[in-house]
């Protein structure tokens, strides 16, 4: 069979890299959820590979390169776009639309300026645009603020972010309300939980519904510092599966799974994470991170493996316990109200705020925010033999 052509683009967005399609340029079956619009999302990145390499496709083997983006013109009353995520699995054929991807949301603005999204008027001569996301896995508003030099996105600058080489355009990202409105921000009502994990015993977690679903334990409970690197857990199948078990666990514990079985297809939530005191390290590329440069330290996993740096979306998790007092961010940054906090992941430091107050007695946040910076690689057509779209 002939391969088919669909126009896409190649964005790093934060920390991590996916491709972008207008829902339009879809072959007309896969502008709906459903198969055919996996099956073309997987070619695409290529997958599944039992190789786990994505050698035949865009992806770069690792879940911060394996993300697929669908925008289109927002149906909502006052939002310029629709944007719909998905992480597609590198072994395994399928792709989760659980939750949102907060490092690609940096590319969204960017490229629905770009691709004619957004309303002309709206967009500066030189400026800010603000562009409002709608963010249709989780039914949440995302602000972007994208910089604009002589009518089009600037992407070049002097932002600086740990985990991406080299500097950007810096891109302001306000989540509004980012609690899942299926449930409240601490699922169980409390800010400390016990899991009772059989092998393991029992742990203390922080289950929070903020950004994305994230559980959250105490690195010194399970035998760790909080300044590990990929290379210490990674190569591990052992420690790996000591991770996901606890994430099972906790996603049972929070409501999103009736038995631990589904945690095998909901890969992407919830996250699981592990938090400690400040302390000085060495970070992947090799720069010293000082303790009194930071608040805390967390590590945090995704589709399974130690992330390299910290996704997106549990960096509004972070900074929404961190704001509220007694959980296990906050305690690990030192306890106390706090807006914002700094904290050290394995490639260096990153600053995220939020605000929390009490609300009919339940812990609430209205905004959780934090910088990025998002650039296109490339652009054009993606080619996927035409079988896939059938």
């Amino acid at each position: 069979m002939p391969q088919i052509k669909i126009p896409a683009v190649y964005y790093r967005g934060g920390t991590s890299k996916g491709v972008i399609f207008k829902r339009s340029d879809l072959p007309q079956q896969a502008q709906q959820a459903g198969r055919v619009r996996d099956q073309i999302l997987l070619r695409v990145l290529g997958s599944p590979d039992p190789y786990g390499k994505q050698i035949d496709g865009l992806g770069n083997a690792s879940s911060s390169t394996s993300k697929a983006l669908i925008l289109d013109k927002s149906s909502k009353p006052d939002h310029d776009v629709d944007y719909l995520f998905g992480q597609v699995s590198i072994d395994k054929p399928f792709v989760d639309w659980s939750g949102n991807c907060g490092n690609m949301t940096a590319a969204v603005g960017a490229f629905a300026v770009s691709q004619g999204l957004v309303d002309a008027d709206k967009i500066p001569e030189n400026g800010i645009c603000t562009v409002k996301i709608w963010q249709a896995n989780i039914g949440k508003t995302i602000i972007a603020h994208v910089p604009i030099q002589n009518g089009e996105v600037l992407e070049t600058g002097d932002f600086e972010l740990d985990g991406v080489t080299f500097p950007a355009a810096e891109v302001v990202i306000e989540f509004l309300d980012p609690a899942d409105d299926a449930g409240s921000l601490f699922p169980t009502g409390n800010v400390v939980d016990t899991l009772e994990i059989p092998g393991i015993g029992n742990i203390q977690a922080t289950l929070i519904n903020s950004g994305i679903p994230t559980v959250f334990v105490n690195a010194a409970d399970i035998g760790y510092s909080g300044t590990e690197l990929q290379d210490d857990i990674n190569g591990d199948a052992e420690k790996l599966a000591f991770f996901e078990t606890i994430r099972a666990y906790g996603a049972l514990k929070m409501g999103l799974i009736a038995d631990l079985d589904e945690a095998k297809t909901r890969q992407h939530t919830p996250k699981v994470a592990f938090v400690a005191p400040a302390a000085s390290y060495s970070a992947s590329s090799g720069k010293t991170v000082a303790a009194q440069d930071i608040d805390l330290l967390v590590r945090a996993f995704s589709m399974g493996k130690l992330h390299h740096a910290m996704m997106g979306t549990a960096s509004v998790a972070i900074a929404t316990a961190a704001a509220i007092p007694d959980t296990l961010v906050n305690l690990a940054a030192g306890g106390g109200e706090r807006e914002s906090v700094c904290f050290g992941h394995p490639s260096g430091t990153l600053r995220v705020g939020a605000a929390a107050a009490v609300e009919n007695g339940q812990w609430a946040v209205k905004k959780a925010v934090m910088s990025r910076s998002a650039r296109v690689i490339m652009e054009g057509w993606v080619r996927v033999p035409e079988e896939a779209a059938v």
